[in-house]
């Protein structure tokens, strides 16, 4: 076998028992927890707000940058509920060099994958002890979930995991709502595939363990364009693309109808600022009809405190290292914008 086998890991039970939620914090992601819950069933209006950087590439702008979500959200507390991406695990797009906090807490550094377990629990405990934040990790690796499975209120499947059945069979087994993304290709059936067998139960084998799953009914479908036969990014957030998932679902028969419109990657052809653009039409293609506005339960917004993306060693305060994102400004602008459309 062509791979070194450097040190044994600690299990997640051991990381959690060293670096533990405090009873209050316990109690607030509870409460959150049943928040967001009550949107996906529709025991709720609010909207929901996924917003954060690509890439949660340093504690001190990530902390920053929820501060500041923290003191927005108590602005539209009454029509939305915020929840900050903390993506640990999130690499550039080939896979090559930069692959996250996980492997890299020092993204300047070589990889060190224990320092970088500790570096994302540490992360994620801090936004929920200083800020009163739950947050949304992308579940790259189905193996890893449970250093933080008692810390996060929402899981995201990305485009190029949404097929593998580790990830479907394992996002069964959550209790937070997880979002399945439409493939990079763009068919749909593949999306509505997976969140089946999410809402399902299973038995199967994860992390040595032969488990058996209750099922998710809170799985449900993120849209987040596409690639076309020629490489050409291509959309899916807009009215009719809206009203043939709903259509879907109704065939499907699955619990919580659902979706969350990602603004950022195909949608805007990763280009960041027409986030803005994006955001605003999906929130009036809501407006415009019923059955649109009870599906779509809220947007996925790729947003730092600076503008863009920067090289790997620029070192630029709260700016982007893998893809561009909306700059602090014109993210609070536009959170303001929506709860006025809402």
């Amino acid at each position: 076998m062509r791979m070194n086998f450097h040190r044994k890991l600690p299990i997640p039970q051991e990381v959690k028992k060293e670096f533990p939620l405090t009873e209050k914090m316990e109690a607030v992601k509870a409460a959150r927890d049943e928040q967001l819950k009550a949107v996906f069933t529709g025991e709720s209006d609010k909207f929901l707000l996924i917003v954060g950087p690509c890439s949660a590439d340093h504690k001190e702008p990530v902390l920053e940058y929820i501060s500041r979500l923290r003191r927005l959200e108590d602005q539209v507390k009454d029509k939305m509920i915020i929840i900050p991406r903390i993506y640990t695990n999130k690499p550039r797009t080939t896979g090559q060099g930069y692959k996250g906090m996980l492997h890299q807490p020092d993204p300047d550094a070589k990889p060190d994958m224990y320092k970088g377990i500790v570096a994302i629990r540490e992360l994620h405990l801090a936004a929920l002890r200083e800020y009163d934040f739950s947050c949304a990790d992308e579940m790259l690796y189905p193996e890893n979930y449970r250093y933080l499975s008692d810390i996060l209120s929402y899981v995201a499947i990305g485009a190029r995991s949404v097929e593998n059945q580790q990830h479907r069979l394992t996002a069964s087994g959550i209790e937070a709502p997880v979002g399945m993304k439409n493939p990079t290709g763009g068919d749909l059936s593949v999306m509505m595939n997976a969140i089946t067998a999410a809402q399902a139960s299973h038995t199967f084998l994860y992390r040595g363990w032969e488990v058996e799953s209750e099922g998710n009914p809170y799985a449900h479908a993120i849209l987040r364009g596409y690639v076309d036969y020629a490489g050409r990014s291509a959309s899916n957030y807009h009215y009719e693309d809206l009203l043939r998932v709903n259509e879907l679902y109704e065939k499907s028969g699955l619990a919580n109808p659902s979706v969350i419109v990602d603004t950022n990657h195909n949608n805007s052809g990763k280009k960041y600022l027409e986030q803005i653009r994006i955001a605003k039409d999906v929130v009036n293609s809501r407006n415009s009809n019923q059955d649109i506005k009870k599906l779509v339960k809220g947007l996925m917004i790729e947003s730092y405190i600076e503008d863009g993306s920067q090289g790997l060693h620029e070192h630029v305060f709260g700016k982007s290292i893998t893809d561009p994102c909306l700059g602090w400004d014109k993210t609070e602008r536009l959170i303001l914008d929506l709860a006025d459309q809402l």
